[in-house]
């Protein structure tokens, strides 16, 4: 992940902005200024805990002496009752920070959560699972970083990243080889040789025309049934790494993985995940 530092010193600066406004006046109303107080994050479901690194941001933010005493820290296994951590600082600064904390780390929890559920679902086998772009627009560092902690691994972040020849480009550039012709053409031209190429063939007959040609390094096979899946693994034979996208959840991702396939990737880590129910109790000092 490029520069975690200053996505997050954004995220939170952004998230306190759109949730503060001008004040919070019902704390500032009924709050002294300097009173401290105790909070502890609470977890009212089963999963995997994601974004206690940026609630420890997050509440140093608002209070420069805060503590957190973290009893589950990123990537534990938690069941409803567990502590996360008891947090201690400015009461204003623990409620103020509250829905931020609890938005981010539920959604991260949950993302986590499915990812774990993923990787038990590929255990013993050689594939690994991979997220997509299918992200929330600005959110895309904080939930590809729970996909991390839940112990699948990031695919691009953006465009930039790697080349990704698709069946869009593949139609717009007039068919597959004059795609690919084209990218490794500009790829060299630009300098661009450290990015590597992901192929997207749609049936074996572009397999067949990707293999002539080579260049690349990933052949990715979109929404091919399993047998033939497993049919156009063989072929490859180990000369590419091979990827299997479309339609994978994790009620069939271990079938897709059962095809030899190196890599699978789908967009449900992310865009399906159901949020961890957690909560923030507020004590007095």
């Amino acid at each position: 992940m490029e520069d975690k530092e200053a996505y997050l010193q954004q995220f939170i600066e952004q998230g306190l902005a759109e949730d503060l406004g001008s004040g919070d006046f019902t704390s500032q109303a009924c709050i002294p200024a300097d009173a401290r107080g105790h909070a502890r994050l609470l977890v009212k479901d089963e999963g995997v805990i994601a974004g206690v690194e940026v609630a420890q941001y997050l509440f140093r933010r608002l209070d420069p002496h805060a503590k957190l005493d973290i009893h589950k820290p990123d990537g534990s296994a938690v069941s409803e009752g567990d502590v996360v951590f008891d947090l201690y600082g400015n009461t204003r600064a623990l409620l103020a920070g509250e829905r931020l904390c609890l938005n981010t780390m539920q959604r991260m929890s949950g993302i986590a959560t499915l990812s774990n559920h993923f990787l038990f679902e590929v255990e013993g086998t050689q594939t690994t699972v991979l997220d997509t772009r299918k992200t929330t627009p600005l959110l895309r560092f904080l939930e590809k970083w729970a996909v991390k902690i839940g112990g699948c691994e990031n695919y691009r972040f953006g465009l930039y990243d790697r080349f990704m020849i698709k069946d869009n480009h593949i139609d717009a550039a007039g068919g597959l080889s004059e795609a690919l012709q084209k990218v490794l053409h500009f790829r060299k031209q630009q300098q661009l040789e450290h990015l590597p190429i992901t192929l997207e063939v749609r049936n074996l007959e572009e397999l067949f025309d990707a293999l002539q040609i080579g260049g690349f390094d990933r052949i990715l096979f979109d929404n091919f049934e399993l047998p033939l899946l497993a049919e156009a693994v063989a072929i490859v034979n180990g000369q590419y790494e091979t990827e299997a996208s479309g339609g994978i959840t994790v009620f069939n991702a271990r079938a897709y993985a059962q095809t030899g396939v190196d890599f699978i990737s789908s967009g449900a880590l992310t865009h399906s995940a159901t949020p961890l129910d957690l909560s923030l109790k507020i004590y007095n000092g």
